[in-house]
């Protein structure tokens, strides 16, 4: 067995649910982000203006670059909040993704370096400027969307994406010729109009950027448009035609606590720091802050009496 099997098989024995390999190099994508930065697509995340360079060739991010192990981890739930409470993204119903992701990368890498101790690099998940979905699609883990997500063909979308980039070449894998076709149902869903056109994420409309990035207060244009949903917003990927596929994963970190499934709009606006400490104690959520998450509900209480 070549040794990029190995490595793909290894990574699959850790949970996983998706491994592929490419080379590293320039991704050819600068004119596209530049001009997604200009129109301010980025809304208030300014930290998506830093390290461009790096951001568009990981070779300037990982010294002696030549191989990026992409791997992709499922998180579409078990068990999910009742439709009729404030609604959470579906990431958020576990532990941190982050340091899930982190752990299993770092005992992929020990087995890489079993075999080649002298090789050298970084894994990384969204901790560093890596264009995630695109190193994905060029090592055929699937293709972008026109949500600007990646899809995995028969398992859809609902994978947190990370990335372990070393300094020794393998074989590698191509990317899949698939796309969405003519299928529209995520711009036509959005309630906010965020996907301005194919491909093309305005992160400014966006509910989830409104209910986690954003520090300040919510656009009061968009708060008719949110919904239900309280922190995240999945309604690009709920209409998409792929994630009929969609299976439970099988990370028991991922499972959410029976405090969590509990929570509807009067515990939610009872809440205390306190208790929000306590129930999203290694979670996702701890991104929105305890000051976020009650803006949010104060947002979606005031829709319901409008």
């Amino acid at each position: 067995m070549r040794f990029s099997e190995e490595i793909k098989a290894y990574a699959l024995s850790l949970g996983f649910d998706a491994c592929g390999i490419c080379p590293a190099g320039d991704t050819g994508e600068e004119e596209h982000y530049v001009q997604w930065l200009s129109e301010k697509c980025h809304a208030g995340m300014d930290y998506l203006e830093r390290h461009i360079e790096k951001r568009l060739n990981p070779v300037l991010l990982v010294e002696g670059a030549q191989s990026i192990i992409s791997v992709a981890l499922n998180y579409y739930p078990h068990r999910k909040l009742p439709s009729h409470v404030p609604q959470f993204a579906y990431y958020a119903y576990g532990k941190d993704y982050h340091d899930v992701m982190k752990n299993k990368l770092e005992v992929l890498f020990r087995f890489i370096r079993l075999r080649y101790p002298e090789v050298r690099g970084r894994y990384f998940v969204d901790s560093a400027p890596v264009l995630e979905r695109f190193w994905a699609e060029r090592a055929g883990l699937g293709f972008i969307g026109k949500n600007t997500l990646l899809i995995i063909p028969k398992k859809g979308s609902y994978f947190f994406l990370g990335e372990l980039i070393i300094d020794k070449k393998l074989d590698y894998d191509e990317p899949l010729e698939l796309s969405c076709g003519n299928c529209r149902r995520c711009l036509d869903a959005c309630p906010t109009g965020a996907l301005e056109k194919p491909y093309w994420l305005n992160a400014g409309k966006c509910i989830s950027y409104q209910t986690i990035e954003n520090k300040g207060e919510i656009d009061p244009t968009l708060i008719p448009c949110l919904q239900n949903n309280v922190y995240g917003c999945d309604i690009c990927q709920q209409v998409c035609p792929w994630n009929r596929f969609a299976v439970p994963h099988r990370t028991p970190e991922f499972f959410p606590s029976d405090e969590f499934l509990s929570l509807n709009q009067d515990n939610l606006e009872e809440m205390d720091e306190e208790t929000f400490r306590r129930i999203f104690r290694g979670s996702a959520v701890k991104r929105a802050k305890f000051q976020g998450l009650k803006r949010n509900i104060q947002a979606l209480r005031r829709l319901a009496q409008k």
